[in-house]
């Protein structure tokens, strides 16, 4: 470095976006304490209260409200033999609204009893004529994260008998607990990663950790873990670490498939910025990745290692699916008309995958007609939402894929906070659809009536992020960058010798000057 390079110092830290001087919803709630920053205040000075802590705080608070809400099916009540049951009494998992995947899938799949996923099977309505051999339905990934956690829970049940007290409870609840603090961690895995994908919109961090998203469904099934898998993949890719990168998203798609998608947007931008080597490196490193964690598992336990996938073909359109909502309404049979028990919806399986390759081509127009090269959250938005949209499975927690992308798409507070309000408040009529107006549920008709809302909502949002893509001069995001004259795309990584951008050791300087601001 040159003696005047020395002497200039480390770069200051990017302009920080204000929210309650560019956002609506963040000014009126400033008047509470005094109104908007006043223009001359000084802001980063705090020791202890960044940004950074801030969000990771709010998101605590955010998980254990989760916790609290999944709490009424974790009470207990008196057994017949007088021992101790979990208390799922006359659908009190609806009617509390707490319902869990991770409770019954703890009995159902024999983790309670030592059961190797994968290896070792059950019986699906055993003496039935509708009686089938099952096998861990999830990717391997997921399926061994269950296997530790009943594991450990079984070592902390050891524990408690030799030092009787530690606190206790029933298996299953202690199984439901560790798994909570691991899908905790995962989320805030992703608060932090939004944070620093952002240094100068610190606040739009705060958005992924009071999602309200978070409150229902951060631990009604296991997708923080895919969804922390990917947010850190697209940091990774933004700090130029293609391979690394992959692997994180290789291994985001050995928990849950859909980090593998985000593979789509970052091959298209890279044919339109002509970078593709970069692209090919996360490709091939995502590839590889998820073939090493897949293989053993398929060599040894074929059988149970294709249950997911033959699940995915056998199964039917979901109640979340806007085929099943068309066909309620209108009373069409479906492309397949009725389906015996276990028989794959054949013509629906081909609709959907022909809808989401028409959608992906596209967006391939979209990103090569574009005035620039779209970012990297934008496109993987639009891939994860049509994905859910054209797919006859829409399960409540897949919501949960699109809190980072949203946030970082598409940083206008009021409506990204409002579809994730409206997708949240779809689990109310989906408790009382599951539990059925005999049994004094709602009819049909509210939830599917909710579940087209909800879809009008993410409609809504893909539109505004097409419309900055061929907008740029609407983007929020790149309006900073262009005024800071860096890289358009602050996810999308600055090829050395291009010119564009800073350093990388000049990128991490300012971070860690961001940050501690």
């Amino acid at each position: 470095m040159s003696r005047a390079g020395r002497a200039a110092g480390p770069p200051a830290p990017p302009t920080r976006v204000v929210p309650t001087w560019t956002e609506p919803m963040a000014a009126a709630a400033s008047r509470i304490a005094g109104g908007p920053l006043g223009r001359h205040a000084l802001i980063g000075r705090s020791a202890f209260w960044t940004p950074l802590r801030v969000v990771l705080l709010l998101a605590v608070v955010v998980l254990a409200l989760g916790w609290l809400g999944k709490a009424p099916c974790l009470q207990q009540s008196p057994s017949a033999d007088g021992g101790q049951m979990l208390d799922w009494r006359n659908g009190r998992q609806y009617v509390a609204m707490c319902y869990s995947d991770t409770v019954p899938l703890y009995g159902v799949e024999g983790l309670d009893s030592g059961a190797v996923p994968y290896r070792d099977s059950w019986l699906e309505g055993a003496g039935t004529p509708s009686e089938q051999v099952r096998y861990m339905e999830y990717p391997v990934l997921t399926g061994f994260f269950q296997y530790a956690n009943a594991r450990l829970t079984a070592g902390w049940l050891w524990l408690v008998g030799l030092v009787p007290a530690l606190p206790s409870a029933l298996p299953v609840v202690v199984y439901f607990d560790i798994s909570a603090a691991w899908l905790a961690m995962a989320w805030l895995a992703v608060v932090w990663a939004v944070r620093v994908l952002r240094p100068n919109r610190p606040w739009d961090a705060a958005l992924v950790a009071l999602s309200p998203l978070v409150v229902v469904h951060a631990f009604t099934n296991f997708d923080t873990l895919a969804v922390a898998c990917a947010t850190l993949g697209v940091l990774a890719f933004a700090r130029r670490h293609p391979a690394t990168a992959g692997m994180l998203l290789g291994i985001g798609g050995a928990f849950k498939a859909y980090p593998l998608l985000l593979l789509i947007p970052i091959l298209l931008i890279a044919l339109r910025r002509r970078e593709v080597p970069t692209a090919v490196r996360t490709f091939c490193a995502a590839v590889v990745t998820w073939a090493v964690i897949n293989a053993p598992v398929a060599l040894v336990f074929t059988r149970g290692w294709s249950e997911f996938f033959r699940l995915n073909q056998t199964r039917p359109a979901d109640p979340d699916s806007l085929y099943f909502v068309v066909a309620y309404f209108t009373g069409w049979p479906g492309f397949d008309g009725p389906l015996a028990s276990g028989q794959p919806p054949a013509v629906l399986n081909v609709v959907s995958a022909t809808l989401f390759v028409l959608c992906c081509v596209g967006m391939a127009v979209l990103a090569w007609r574009a005035p620039q090269p779209p970012r990297l959250a934008s496109m993987a938005f639009l891939v994860v939402a049509t994905f859910l949209l054209v797919n006859k499975v829409w399960s409540p927690q897949y919501s949960l894929w699109l809190v980072p992308l949203a946030v970082l798409a598409l940083p206008r507070w009021r409506l990204v906070l409002a579809w994730m309000v409206l997708d949240a408040l779809v689990w109310v009529p989906r408790m009382f659809y599951y539990l059925t107006p005999a049994s004094k549920g709602l009819p049909p008709e509210w939830f599917l009536g909710a579940v087209v809302i909800r879809d009008v909502m993410v409609v809504l949002l893909c539109v505004l992020v097409v419309r900055s893509i061929l907008r740029p001069a609407t983007d929020p995001v790149r309006a900073v960058h262009s005024q800071e004259r860096e890289q358009d795309d602050p996810d999308w990584p600055v090829s050395p010798g291009s010119g564009r951008g800073v350093s990388r050791r000049q990128a991490s300087r300012r971070l860690l000057t961001s940050l501690d601001a």
